[in-house]
């Protein structure tokens, strides 16, 4: 075999691992970006180092020790990411100011797509999905390190103790330990958001609940979203820190600071295991609709009780795919399509 056949192979080896990379060092650092930066450094280690690796084990684990090192380089240099309400109280609407914090203060939005490989199995991609949502997230973030690393492979991941401690260099003792530690901290820990129950597809109620969040949306009918949210819903506005709590605060916000996103439009996303919708609102310069924010919607009964807007547009738009500017003439052929 040619030394270009094999470097074909070893390339075309390590890319079909790249998305559950991408989603391990998703939960790992709470960063889209960073996720991509840490499996394109893993990837670029073992490619270095492939006439090191003797085969003692998988391909897979292999991959999944040095994207561990990787992140946990990576988060000795960074802190724990969080959501608004991670880090302050509500804010009565009476007091709402909107105060930026900087990009790495957040725990960022994902697609789906990027961080779930396929699988066949409904269970195992199940737990794939709660474990990127929003919720479980900020969880992860308030784990150290290595009991976060722990956390995910055997109960993300489905590793056995002994796999977690060859990967680690530490005992299975350790790594039992580190388990019961981080399962203690998330049950004390655990919040409003982590019974968001969102099935996979959406069954009947949950998509006709968000047919009408739509129509509520676009029509700007606060009297039909107030119908639709939970008596407890939230709403974050990353890289605001101010966060809301109810739905007379939430309407009262966006009939008033959010006027302007009247007569907006919204167009799905599958984001955090989540649905969402990518927000345009009205373009008075341009004409037609420019990015506002990604939201991800947390629901639970039958009710909305979580309203995330993540508004760097400019980053997830082009993370997500999407255009950055809808025409109204488009637009409007679509709806009557």
């Amino acid at each position: 075999m040619g030394e270009g056949t094999a470097t074909a192979d070893l390339d075309t080896a390590l890319e079909k691992h790249r998305t559950e990379l991408t989603g391990y060092c998703y939960r790992m650092l709470g960063s889209s970006f960073e996720a991509e930066d840490a499996v394109q450094d893993t990837l670029v280690r073992a490619w270095r180092a492939y006439d090191k690796f003797e085969g003692r084990s998988s391909l897979r684990s292999w991959l999944y020790r040095i994207a561990t090192n990787v992140c946990l380089d990576m988060l000795t240099a960074s802190g724990k990411r969080a959501r608004p309400m991670d880090l302050t109280e509500a804010t009565p609407l009476a007091r709402a100011a909107l105060s930026p914090r900087p990009d790495h203060t957040w725990l960022e939005p994902v697609p789906d797509a990027r961080v779930l490989p396929s699988v066949q199995d409904p269970a195992e991609a199940a737990v794939a999905r709660e474990s990127i949502r929003l919720a479980f997230m900020a969880a992860l973030q308030r784990l150290p390190p290595k009991q976060r690393a722990v956390l995910i492979l055997r109960e993300v991941l489905a590793w056995r103790a002994s796999e977690v401690a060859e990967l680690l260099g530490t005992t299975v003792a350790s790594v039992n330990s580190a388990l019961q530690r981080a399962r203690a901290t998330l049950a004390e820990r655990a919040d409003a958001g982590d019974d968001a129950a969102v099935s996979d597809p959406l069954d009947e109620e949950q998509q006709r609940l968000l047919e009408r969040y739509v129509k509520a949306f676009e029509g700007y009918d606060m009297t039909a979203l107030t119908a639709l949210l939970h008596e407890d819903a939230v709403m974050t506005m990353p890289p605001f820190d101010l966060w809301l709590r109810g739905p007379a605060d939430i309407t009262g916000f966006m009939s008033t600071i959010g006027a302007s996103c009247a007569g907006s439009r919204l167009v799905p996303v599958e984001v955090n295991g989540l649905p969402g919708f990518a927000h345009y609102k009205p373009d008075p310069e341009k004409g037609g609709f420019s990015p506002w924010a990604v939201q991800a919607l947390e629901i639970s009964d039958g009710r909305i009780t979580g309203f995330h807007c993540f508004l760097d547009t400019a980053r997830w738009f082009p993370l997500f795919g999407l255009p950055l500017h809808l025409e109204a003439e488009s637009d409007e052929s679509e709806e009557r399509g």
